[in-house]
Formats: structure tokens, sequence, C-alpha cells
């Protein structure tokens, strides 16, 4: 039997390596997803290899996470419950379609994942297969009696690992589960299930990863303009951009327009997430719904996604028309909530893609924000396809011709009209 694990390398995906091989006598190949997790990787291979796989596969998933996956969902400003950016949510479809090229390369039995029984991961790799495989088995060892007897919580596999030699972040003192991607990186579990648990001291200072604090961000605010195509951002201005570019050092420039370096969106991302980061701002603890059922707490930190949201909103509303803008907002709810669930793949996520792919046409121009301890400020905004004309919104007089103000009383009598009868009819005095 050929079983290939979604492997991490951390504490779940790390014990699964040496219990599957156990359990099933088979030959585990790992695959990890490179979707972004930097310098998480270092070492991934050796330490599969070494943990009981026959082979590590590390699939460069980075450009095509943000193309196809981030920037698809910014389009659409999706937010789980007004919170919740979906950083992993919308990681988990990216990868599945990366474990399907090399299962079906090797010519594997299943694949496996570590997700535990009660999250949302479980549904969304396996939804994700339903759609793209159906053919492909998929284990899923949390939910095996056997090995819930095994490792009843994490101090159990933290001993396992230490037992057997294999290297996790995991410790008593620090069991916070973490996952990382270009995106986010959330922090659950742990000390965190005790949601008056602060997670904002000092003590939990050297959690963060991707953002320094708001109070420890710089004492001056930094300007950044995004130019927009079609709804996503092709093009950063900033001052010390190439100072940037240079210190990140792992995407090529593709150019220049109207004054702005022009990058790729995995380029795009890495510098949100540097600016963001280093001005405190993305940091967010929660308790969401999950899909299963239950409530969870945590805390995610999402530098670049949150100004990559804040500039695509404040352009919508200058190049959206009210109504197909209200039209797509009202569904907005359901497409987040069908990215957290686990339905990327998806008949009706298709669909609502397609209106909002068509909503995104006008979406060009350029935006200017002010990032300050954590805040983002809107500073600007212009587009070729703005309908906000000065002449018929301006306060000053001698612009009847544009906007004749005397209109507006047989617009307010027609819309009354329905208001006064019900009055009427269900009020008379």
């Amino acid at each position: 039997m050929k079983i290939v694990v979604a492997y991490s390398g951390g504490l779940d995906t790390s014990i699964l390596l040496l219990w599957l091989k156990e359990k099933y006598n088979a030959e585990i190949i790992a695959y990890c997803a490179d979707v972004g997790q930097a310098e998480e990787l270092d070492g991934l291979e050796a330490k599969a290899l070494a943990t009981g796989a026959s082979k590590c596969y590390i699939g460069d998933l980075k450009e095509e996470f943000a193309a196809d996956y981030i920037f698809p969902m910014f389009q659409a400003n999706a937010v789980y419950e007004g919170r919740y950016l979906l950083g992993t949510s919308i990681a988990r479809p990216c990868i599945i379609k990366g474990m399907l090229e090399v299962a079906r390369a090797e010519g594997a039995d299943a694949i496996a994942h570590g997700a535990t029984g009660k999250g949302n991961d479980q549904v969304r790799f396996e939804l994700a297969l339903n759609a793209l495989a159906p053919e492909i088995k998929m284990i899923a060892p949390w939910r095996d009696d056997s090995f819930r007897e095994q490792f009843p919580g994490r101090a159990e596999m933290i001993q396992y690992c230490a037992d057997n030699g294999i290297d996790v972040q995991a410790s008593a003192s620090k069991p916070y589960s973490m996952d990382r991607n270009l995106l986010h990186i959330s922090f659950e579990a742990g000390a965190l299930e005790d949601t008056w648990y602060d997670g904002t001291t000092e003590r939990d200072k050297d959690m963060y990863v991707l953002s320094t604090s708001p109070e420890d961000a710089p004492n001056t605010p930094e300007y950044l303009q995004c130019l927009f195509e079609k709804g996503n951002i092709i093009g950063l201005k900033n001052d010390d951009l190439t100072a940037y570019i240079s210190e990140l050092g792992d995407f090529e420039i593709k150019g220049e327009q109207d004054g702005y370096t022009l990058l790729s969106p995995y380029g795009i991302m890495r510098v949100l997430n540097h600016l963001g980061g280093k001005h405190g701002i993305g940091r967010i603890d929660i308790v969401e719904n999950r899909f299963v059922g239950m409530k969870s707490r945590g805390i995610y930190e999402t530098p670049g996604g949150t100004i990559l949201l804040a500039a695509h909103q404040d352009l919508e509303t200058l190049t959206i028309d009210r109504d197909a803008q209200h039209l797509r907002d009202g569904l907005i709810p359901d497409y987040a909530k069908l990215v957290y669930n686990g339905f990327w793949f998806a008949p009706e996520r298709h669909a609502l893609q397609a209106l909002v792919t068509e909503t995104q046409k006008t979406v060009n121009g350029e935006v200017r924000l002010k990032l300050y301890k954590g805040n983002i400020m809107n500073a600007g905004r212009r587009s070729p396809n703005s309908l906000y004309d000065e002449d018929i919104a301006t306060m000053e007089g001698g612009q009847e011709e544009a906007y004749n103000q005397n209109d507006a009383s047989g617009f307010i009598a027609l819309n009354g009209l329905r208001l006064k009868q019900f009055a009427r009819v269900n009020h008379p005095e």
C-alpha cells in the first residue's frame, strides 16, 4: 500500500508518518505544499525521510496560491463572520490539488491528513478531494479510535515525538498549534482555549511571527500606493520599495507602469506582508463558529491581507455601480461561508465567482494608504473608471445641468407613496 501524507513537519503530521507506516505496513510519501511557510520548510525533506517517509515532495505553489486562490477571494471581499480573513480555509483546496498531482504520479492508494475530528480542516480537505478525485481514498487518523487511544492529548503526542527523536516546535510550556501560509498564520489550542487568556501581553510576545505589536511599531506613518487592474493589485509605490524587495529577495520585478513597480501576485503579497507586519497591522483574536458545530478561539496575523482588503474595498467605492455592488455584497456572506466550510470547488462557489469577476472589470485605478501602528488610513483614490463626478456631487451652486435638485421632489414622492398608503390603511388616525 502507498499513502501520500499531507506533511508540515509539525506535531500532528510528524506522528502520522510513523503511525501510518506501522498501522498499514505502507510506503509513506510525504507531501508538503509550499504555500508561503518560508523558513518553516527548512530541513523539512530530511526530517520527513528521517521520520519514516520513503520520499518527500515539496510542491512550490506560492504563485498559484496567490493568483488563483487569494486574489479571487479578495476580489469578493470575503470575510467570515465579519472578522476572519479565511487564511487557513483558502489554503486547503490549493494543498489538496497539489497532493492529488503527486498521488496520481506515484500511483498511491490513498492520501492522509492530520486534521482532527473536531476541526474544519478535515471537512475542507475531504470535500476538495470529493470534488476533484472521488475515486481516491482519504485516511483521517484522528477519526480512528486506536489513534485517539494512543494519543488522547497533545502532551502524549509531544512525549511520543521526544521518545522517537522527532523535533517539533510544540512543547509543554508552549503547546499552541500554528498554521502558516502566505496569507496568514494562526494560533490555537493549548493556553488559547481559555477565551479569557490574554494573548497580547509580554508573556506571548514571541508567539507572533508575521507582525510586530502596534505598541512597538514605528512612530512615523508610512505611505503605500496600490495600482489595481480588474480588482487585483498589480503594482506598488513606496519610498523604500526597492529596499524592501531587495531584502525579501525571493521574487522578481515584472516591470514598471506610471511610476509603479509591477509585481506578481506572490510578490505583491510578500511586500504587503512586510509592510503590514512592520506597522503592527492585521492581528485579531476571535471566537468563530466552526462548520462542525462548535465555537473555536484563535489568534491570527494577516498583515498583507488586511491591507489588500482595505485598498480593494476603497477603490470599489469609486468604480462599481451602486446596485451591482449591493447585489454582490449581499451574496458575500454566503461566499465566505462556502470558503470557510470547504466548498471552494463546489458549483455554487464557481457561480458566485463569475458574478464577482464581472463586477471587477471596472475596478481599475490607484489607492493611497497611510500605515501607522496597527491602523490603515485611506488617503486617496482615483480611477479612469471613476463613477464619482464632482459636478454632480458638489455642494456649490451653478451645476444645475448635472444635477437639478428640484428632481428630488418627485423621487421622494414616488418612493414615499407605498409608505403613505401603508400608514393610511394600517394606522388610520
